[in-house]
């Protein structure tokens, strides 16, 4: 027992190292397999790309992703991606669809079909009911030769390399490659639709992410939660409604309602004097003050709270009018910050 702890024991001494070389080896290995395909996408990789991409977009019904053990792991991952970025897709699992998950593909759909040597027996039946109905099939394979690219209608080829296992065996390297092509092909399909920030909002309610995307307009204070005091105000009453908020600053707006500036708690500490309180508010307002449009998006504010390093941004109408008035701790409520 001594014997096998003291190996133990020199064996752990020499294991970060080791893990470490093994982890670069790794990570070399694959990157050199996304550059193959960056390389191999600015030939002919890239002409079968994007008639992958024109059938996608001609389709009118959903992206059918399927595939085999890793494969089929990636496919889900890609399937995922497409939907929330606004392409209707979803998995289907090539055994369950030879037991009537075939019922699931509709004639307008399109198939995506993930086998790395192009010929997984499980396919099979999917490729059959793609080819007797018609339905537009895209292989992502590594062999042109494979039963599945010569099937399907858009063979998107890659290229070869070496498993980042080192016996070659371990869908690793070829794992990574398909889930950077579907990628790209998520995002090539998103830019090419002018898919926005907002329509990826739609899409994402939940979470840290959907409260990025919330606009203003749904976080900011309203009503008669907004300060804001008249240019002729004395520093006095500007102060009352600054302390009646509780939002540390007070919007200063003109004849016409237009905000002209703001007075803010700093602004007070800088101005410090014994007549303070009865000088005019204009004199004391830090003028044309950082502002928001009320369809922003709440990431945008908070941006514009950091680099401008205030507690609060006060929101106005295109016509320069306060309607709300938005604090980092609003943000913060949300999920935001």
């Amino acid at each position: 027992m001594a014997e096998l702890k003291v190996k133990a024991s020199g064996t752990t001494s020499d294991a970060p190292g080791a893990a470490v070389d093994s982890a670069l080896r790794t990570l070399e290995a694959e990157a050199g397999g996304v550059a193959a395909i960056s390389a191999a996408i600015r030939g002919a990789l890239g002409q079968a790309f994007s008639k992958a991409v024109e059938t996608i977009r001609n389709s009118r019904g959903r992206v059918i992703v399927s595939g085999m053990g890793k494969s089929g792991h990636i496919g889900r991952k890609i399937a995922a991606t497409l939907a929330s970025t606004g392409t209707p897709s979803f998995f289907v699992h090539p055994a369950e669809a030879s037991h009537g998950d075939l019922g699931m593909i509709a004639a307008d759909d399109v198939i995506l079909a993930l086998s790395w040597s192009g010929e997984t027996a499980e396919l099979k039946n999917l490729i059959d009911y793609s080819r007797r109905y018609k339905i537009p099939l895209i292989a992502v394979t590594a062999f042109g030769d494979s039963t599945l690219a010569k099937a399907a209608d858009v063979s998107l080829e890659l290229p070869p390399a070496r498993e980042a296992c080192p016996h070659n065996l371990a869908p690793t390297t070829s794992s990574l490659m398909q889930l950077a092509l579907g990628d790209a092909l998520a995002i090539a399909l998103l830019e090419s639709r002018g898919f926005t920030a907002i329509d990826f909002g739609l899409l994402h309610p939940a979470g840290k992410l959907g409260a990025m995307l919330k606009r203003v307009s749904d976080v900011m204070r309203t009503g008669k939660d907004l300060p804001i005091s008249p240019l002729a105000a004395r520093m006095s009453d500007a102060v009352m409604e600054m302390s009646a908020k509780g939002y540390g600053c007070v919007g200063i707006v003109d004849g016409g309602g237009r905000l002209v500036g703001i007075v803010t708690d700093g602004d007070l500490r800088r101005h410090m004097r014994p007549d303070l309180l009865h000088v005019p508010a204009a004199e004391i307002m830090t003028r044309n003050p950082k502002t928001i449009r009320p369809d922003a998006l709440a990431s945008e504010a908070l941006e514009l709270i950091n680099s401008s390093k205030i507690q609060a941004l006060m929101v106005v109408e295109a016509d320069g009018k306060p309607i709300g008035i938005l604090r980092v701790h609003d943000l913060l409520r949300v999920g935001v910050a």
